[in-house]
């Protein structure tokens, strides 16, 4: 087993396992080389940058694909050193590698983005080599993108980046700039610029991170196989987080679920 801080080949493990859910097989996760499928075809390497990453995100597929249009080093100067999927992972791997930026979900195994960022704080302190955080998400609630921002992230972009985009998001956050998607900026100002905290919604705070995704997508009108393949999740999967929504909330149907949600301002 190689050190992390000295991988070359596609994959190699640090021995912390991923759990794959329906399936029930193992994924080794680990540092990665450089090589990638398919570059995004963004020429930053041509330029002479380089920036070295680790993916932290728990679903293995999504980590592939970011990889295939990212990592191909000699076209987008962007190096994949490491791959995470969960809290505990993420750190041990940050750790070994040092990259100069990590690529965040928010939603983790383990206590989420704001963990890795709270155990890495003395890494995004570094004067000399600091280690930033791009939070990169399928969820653009404002409650995420304020948490992961107070957390320590320089910036916050969610999954429909191109490739190209991601590749520049990348390299302006290593230089130290603040990036979002568009309106997500919006959300940080607001918050930073209130100095009332926000009340607490003890019938929200009832539901699980992944449950409050899935509420807002039934609440803009997804279909269950949509919001299947836009969190990398089963069909049924969906449909038990649906019926844990309705009992928790007390409600009979997507109908009177999208008026609460709505009535919230979380659509």
């Amino acid at each position: 087993m190689s050190d992390p801080t000295e991988a070359t080949g596609p994959t190699e493990a640090t021995g912390a396992a991923e759990s794959t859910g329906s399936t029930g097989s193992t994924e080794e996760i680990g540092t990665t080389g450089a090589a990638g499928a398919a570059g995004a075809g963004a020429g930053d390497g041509g330029s002479g940058r380089r920036v070295r990453v680790v993916l932290v995100d728990d679903h293995r597929m999504f980590r592939t694909g970011v990889q295939a249009e990212i990592g191909r080093t000699e076209e987008t100067g962007v190096e994949v050193v490491g791959e995470a999927a969960d809290v505990d992972q993420a750190v041990t791997v940050i750790t070994a590698t040092r990259p100069e930026v990590v690529l965040l979900d928010v939603h983790l195994p383990g206590g989420g983005g704001v963990e890795v960022l709270r155990r890495c704080a003395g890494l995004t302190g570094d004067a000399e080599q600091p280690v930033r955080f791009l939070a990169l998400s399928v969820s653009d609630a404002a409650e995420d993108v304020i948490g992961v921002i107070r957390g320590g992230a320089r910036g916050y972009v969610t999954k429909t980046i191109t490739g190209t985009d991601l590749v520049d998001s990348i390299f302006r956050v290593q230089e130290g700039d603040a990036v979002f998607s568009p309106r997500l900026a919006g959300f940080v100002l607001d918050a930073f610029a209130s100095t009332d905290a926000p009340p607490v919604d003890e019938d929200l705070d009832r539901l699980t991170q992944r449950e409050r995704e899935v509420l807002r997508l039934i609440a803009r009108g997804y279909a269950y196989k949509e919001i299947a393949r836009q969190l990398y999740i089963s069909v049924k999967t969906v449909e038990s987080h649906v019926s844990a929504v309705l009992r928790k909330l007390q409600l009979s149907n997507r109908h009177e679920l999208t008026r609460w949600a709505t009535a919230r301002r979380l659509v």
